[in-house]
């Protein structure tokens, strides 16, 4: 897609813009077969987010679970439509329900990540208290958030650059939440982009999705 949209304006490479767009075609229809196999996964996800002992990340793990779980049976319908094997299935409307779930999912993923972060800010800030009473134990590093106590959007700016420094996870999973989020801002008309900016959100967010999987001490815990 991100290819297409930077080629688009090049009269001589109409037949590679064509190839893309068979391609992406293709690729697209091939997603929705894999992804069968994750309608089982979000269904057992949401069964293990209901356990979770803080009340906040329980209940917005479990629905984006849940929205997850109608994502992939309006997704499904749609690769039985665009195979040929039922024909009368009205495209735009389950189309238009499948990014509505995973809109809803991907917002109470994103509900999750900034209680998180809201969370971690707290206990940083409740540390770098701790040492202004106690200037001997800080370092030069600490020093850096002297005046966190203070009101202010520079201190908050601040403690909010320290508390993601130190929990990559977490910045890595809001990043990926919100380059995700463009797509179906885009088609439900919330907040229409192009192509280009899809493509690209696109790109980082499976940028950052294969380096959980190589390293996967950078994927958020529940």
């Amino acid at each position: 897609m991100l290819l297409n949209y930077l080629l688009a304006s090049k009269s001589d490479k109409e037949v590679m813009i064509m190839k893309l767009k068979q391609l992406e075609s293709s690729m697209r229809s091939g997603r929705k077969l894999f992804r069968l196999g994750n309608l089982v996964h979000a269904m057992v996800a949401a069964r293990r987010t209901t356990q979770l002992p803080d009340l906040v990340p329980r209940l917005c793990l479990t629905a984006s679970n849940f929205s997850r779980v109608l994502y992939f049976i309006c997704d499904t319908v749609l690769w039985v439509k665009s195979v040929g094997l039922i024909s009368d299935i009205n495209k735009q409307k389950w189309r238009n329900w499948a990014t509505k779930c995973y809109y809803y999912s991907l917002l109470m993923n994103l509900t999750r990540n900034l209680y998180e972060i809201s969370w971690r800010m707290e206990q940083e800030a409740q540390k770098e208290k701790a040492k202004q009473q106690n200037p001997s134990r800080c370092d030069e590093q600490d020093k850096e958030l002297i005046f966190v106590g203070t009101v202010g959007l520079q201190p908050f700016l601040l403690l909010l650059y320290h508390t993601l420094r130190k929990h990559p996870p977490l910045l890595l999973d809001t990043m990926k939440n919100l380059c995700d989020l463009s797509s179906p801002l885009d088609q439900l008309g919330i907040y229409k982009t192009n192509p280009g900016v899809i493509g690209f959100c696109g790109l980082l967010s499976s940028i950052m999705g294969i380096l959980t999987v190589a390293s996967p001490h950078m994927k958020l815990k529940y």
